[in-house]
Formats: structure tokens, sequence, C-alpha cells
């Protein structure tokens, strides 16, 4: 199990990680927007607008995405659940919780869950 202080260090991580994908949401909303702004002139130009706006949308999704699980890592630290793996309830080790601060899962359990999300 984390010690108090590995897991304020691991909070820390997740709110800088938080305030990074927030600046990033906000500057592809940006790209997107000045993207909706540009001159058509051509169906090329509507090839490379579409394509580079569905670019920007994935990755903003992506983040969004990554987004939520760190705040339910943020919530789990306050709560003192952290650091248990949502499936077996065995505690995460140290190494996967400094490598992927929002694991949900420990190692064996994540193989579990992806291959069953791949079915």
């Amino acid at each position: 199990m984390p010690n108090r202080q590995q897991i304020n260090e691991l909070k820390d991580t997740l709110i800088l990680r938080k305030e990074t994908i927030l600046n990033n949401i906000n500057g592809s909303r940006a790209n997107i927007d000045q993207l909706k702004d540009q001159e058509i002139k051509d169906d090329l130009d509507y090839a490379e607008l579409v394509s580079d706006s569905f670019t920007e949308g994935m990755i903003a999704n992506h983040q969004l995405d990554e987004l939520k699980q760190i705040e339910e890592a943020i919530k789990k630290i306050d709560d003192g659940s952290y650091g248990t793996c949502a499936m077996c309830s065995v505690t995460i080790p140290i190494g996967r919780l400094k490598a992927k601060p929002f694991a949900k899962f420990c190692t064996e359990c994540r193989t579990v869950y992806e291959n069953e999300q791949m079915k």
C-alpha cells in the first residue's frame, strides 16, 4: 500500500495532469473554431478541414476520457479508497500507480478487463 507521502505525490501529479488536459482541451476547441472560420476554396480545402477537425475532436475526446479518470482517482484519494483494484480489491503496486496514477485495476485485472473489451 502506498504511504501518505507517495499518495500526496501522486495526487500532485494527477492535479498537474488535469490542468494540462484542461488547457489542451481549451486549445483544441479554439483550434476547431479557427478551422471552422477558414475559407474553403475547393474540395481539397474542405477535405483538409474535415480531417483536421476530426483529428482535433478525437484528441479532445481522448483527453476528456483521461480527465474523467483523473477526477475519479482524485476522489478516491480524498475518500481513502485510492490504490485498490476495482475488480479484485487488492492493492495496486506503487510502480503501476507511478506509471499510471489513475489506474483502476492491478496489472492482472487490467489484462482481463482489456480482453473482455475486445470481445
